[in-house]
């Protein structure tokens, strides 16, 4: 470990940290230095690039503290038996990266994860040292996002929550039969309650006093996790069934999916191929879909037997492919719920329809400058100038979406 400079610790704890996708800087307004006082702030524009939900682009710091790990879970690149370059940043030296890279305007936030060295216990507590000293020594006011430890000590988790504006406990796979089998050391039971903990600090520190007084601020944008996708034989229904649940059960901000990636001398129980980097994708919009449009995992996973997305083409489009009895959609008479579920229509979209349809009669022009994907759209809906005829029933209506067939090699 002492042989490495501090140049190429980065290089080794950056590229390791990549495999964590449970990183955003969404969701936290509470810390700025725009009064004069302290450094950094989660405000602004500004290597990893997050976004907010109002489309902001921030650039954060994203390392592990160490590669090192005395666990041996199976799809993990850092596992104890695994022969990879090992390295370790001290507190003292995270503490200024972070703050040269935000001076030269590299960077508007941390992100901090690490793998576990000696006991969860010492390896939490020198996260929360990072943190600490950031924000009371440096006066740090940026964003930092730490990854918590499960089977770290509770007082530990609190303190972190103080410091940090999000935490994030990863469940790493969609079941426990599959965090017991792949991950043996991490225990699905102890995962749950941290997240339940996190919770219910949050929302002790969100309520007021009886003088209408609220406590210190714990996590303000809140907690998320991630799941590993394609290291075990769960269905995409499975996987989005256990995303609500997680939503439902602990609040949570975002459910991350990252893409199971062969790694050097993997387990024999692992896959020999990556799934398509196309499933990630499309559990991401059934994620949106589940949060945001009102759809249920049922609906979204019903268009085909066996309980996984149709990679061709978006879920909300195979929903409506599946119902086309429900189609077309009045633009000027459907209610929000409806129209959420149009093909190419967003919540912004129906938004606008709604506001505008109060004063006037829309037309197909209107949807164009709304910014409705009328290419999807224009199939399922009715306007005032527009209707679709039997392009609604089309046989081929599906092959307009999906992309071209392709011509597979043998060698």
């Amino acid at each position: 470990m002492g042989r490495f400079t501090l140049t190429e610790k980065l290089a080794i704890l950056s590229d390791a940290a990549r495999y964590d996708a449970s990183c955003a800087s969404s969701g936290t307004t509470q810390r700025d230095s725009r009064d004069g006082k302290g450094l950094g702030s989660t405000e602004g524009s500004g290597i990893c690039h997050s976004y907010a939900p109002d489309g902001r682009c921030i650039s954060l710091l994203k390392i592990l503290m160490t590669n090192f790990c005395i666990y041996d879970c199976a799809y993990c690149i850092n596992r104890v038996s695994s022969n990879v370059a090992r390295a370790r940043f001290s507190v003292d030296e995270v503490v200024q990266l972070t703050i040269e890279f935000y001076r030269r305007n590299y960077i508007e936030g941390l992100f901090l994860s690490s793998g576990i060295i000696r006991s969860p216990d010492a390896t939490m507590e020198a996260m929360v040292q990072i943190a600490k000293r950031l924000r009371e020594n440096e006066g740090f006011r940026g964003y930092i996002h730490l990854k918590t430890i499960p089977d770290a000590a509770p007082e530990l988790i609190e303190q972190a929550g103080l410091f940090a504006d999000r935490l994030s406990i990863n469940v790493e796979l969609p079941t426990d039969a599959a965090v017991r089998a792949y991950a043996p050391e991490k225990n699905p039971v102890t995962i749950r309650k941290a997240m339940g903990d996190v919770k219910e600090r949050k929302a002790a520190a969100d309520e007021r006093s009886y003088r209408g007084k609220r406590g210190p601020k714990f996590a303000p944008a809140g907690q998320s996790t991630q799941m590993i996708v394609g290291a075990d034989g769960a269905t995409d229904a499975t996987i989005l069934g256990q995303s609500t649940r997680l939503y439902c059960n602990y609040g949570l901000r975002r459910v991350y999916y990252s893409a199971f990636s062969p790694i050097p001398d993997a387990s024999a129980v692992l896959p020999l191929i990556k799934p398509p980097l196309v499933r990630e994708h499309r559990l991401y919009q059934a994620d949106w879909l589940l949060r945001f449009y009102g759809f249920d995992v049922a609906e979204i996973t019903a268009a085909r037997a066996d309980g996984n997305l149709d990679l061709d083409i978006d879920p909300k489009l195979a929903w409506a492919l599946q119902n086309r009895a429900r189609f077309p959609v009045d633009v000027n008479r459907a209610g929000r719920d409806m129209l959420l579920r149009v093909p190419g229509f967003g919540t912004r979209t129906v938004g606008r329809i709604l506001q505008t349809r109060r004063h006037r009669t829309l037309r197909y022009d209107d949807l164009l400058r709304m910014g409705a994907a009328l290419k999807k759209a224009r199939a399922f809906i009715v306007a005032q100038d527009w209707r679709p005829g039997a392009l609604t029933d089309s046989a081929d209506l599906r092959a307009r979406f999906a992309p071209p067939p392709e011509q597979l090699q043998l060698l």
